[in-house]
């Protein structure tokens, strides 16, 4: 049998094998049609002035004028967010009959204990957060949302989830749980909530015995800590409904 015949010539003693050539391997998509192929793409967001990508260091190309673009972190889209006027960029995380698509910011919040407020709606998986212990802080949130067949951007949550799945039982049954922990995880809140604050409340009255931190206060930490099992999981079962949804062709 005859040897397969080289792709590219033997490095020589002390080269790396291969070339450094850098072929085209991003594409840039204008919202008049336009594809531009990129080696290299940037966003840039100057101090003063509109954003731009900079395309191999030398064309620029207005976001505004941008309907998707990739780099080295992915793919991104240029469109409106549900209930808004104003364009933004999301990374598409996951492709398939249903798309998933995110925003990741940091948030500051400044409550005592630092726990984030519950995210549904346009908070989905990752809508929770943990800031500074007592003091608030900074916490990274991640705001999802998804695309079934190519259209608008919506929620990513169980009810809309749940309508654009009508047509697949498992799935249903997946967000229909996932639902159940979502209604569980407010009334855990509520629940913690109401024991935290009247635990504070006792424990700021004097008393004989001097003052002391009330057993309400105790009581509310593990109660608080429940939604974060419960958050983990109503993502799962998002995820999972998503997932068996798109294996269905």
């Amino acid at each position: 049998m005859a040897a397969p015949a080289p792709v590219y010539a033997p490095a020589r003693a002390g080269q790396l094998p291969g070339n450094n050539s850098q072929p085209t391997r991003f594409q840039v998509g204008l919202k008049n049609g336009m594809l531009y192929n990129a080696s290299d793409v940037e966003i840039k967001s100057p101090l003063f002035g509109r954003s731009y990508l900079l395309l191999d260091g030398q064309r620029k190309l207005d976001l505004g004028e941008v309907g998707f673009y990739e780099d080295e972190t992915g793919h991104y889209v240029r469109t409106t967010l549900p209930n808004s006027t104003r364009e933004a960029t999301l990374r598409r995380d996951k492709t398939g009959r249903i798309s998933l698509y995110s925003i990741t910011s940091s948030q500051y919040n400044s409550g005592p204990g630092g726990f984030g407020n519950p995210g549904y709606g346009r908070y989905g998986y990752g809508g929770y957060g943990m800031g500074g212990y007592p003091y608030g802080g900074y916490r990274t949130v991640k705001t999802e949302y998804f695309s079934k067949d190519n259209g608008p951007i919506q929620d990513l949550n169980s009810r809309n989830l749940m309508l654009a799945t009508t047509d697949n039982a498992g799935a249903q049954q997946l967000l229909f749980d996932s639902r159940r922990y979502q209604r569980l995880t407010v009334a855990s809140y509520v629940v913690g909530g109401g024991l935290m604050v009247a635990g504070l409340l006792q424990s700021l009255r004097p008393s004989d015995s001097g003052q002391a931190i009330s057993p309400l206060v105790y009581a509310a930490l593990p109660v608080l800590i429940v939604p974060i099992v419960l958050q983990g999981k109503q993502a799962s079962n998002q995820r999972q409904a998503i997932s068996l949804y798109n294996s269905v062709r």
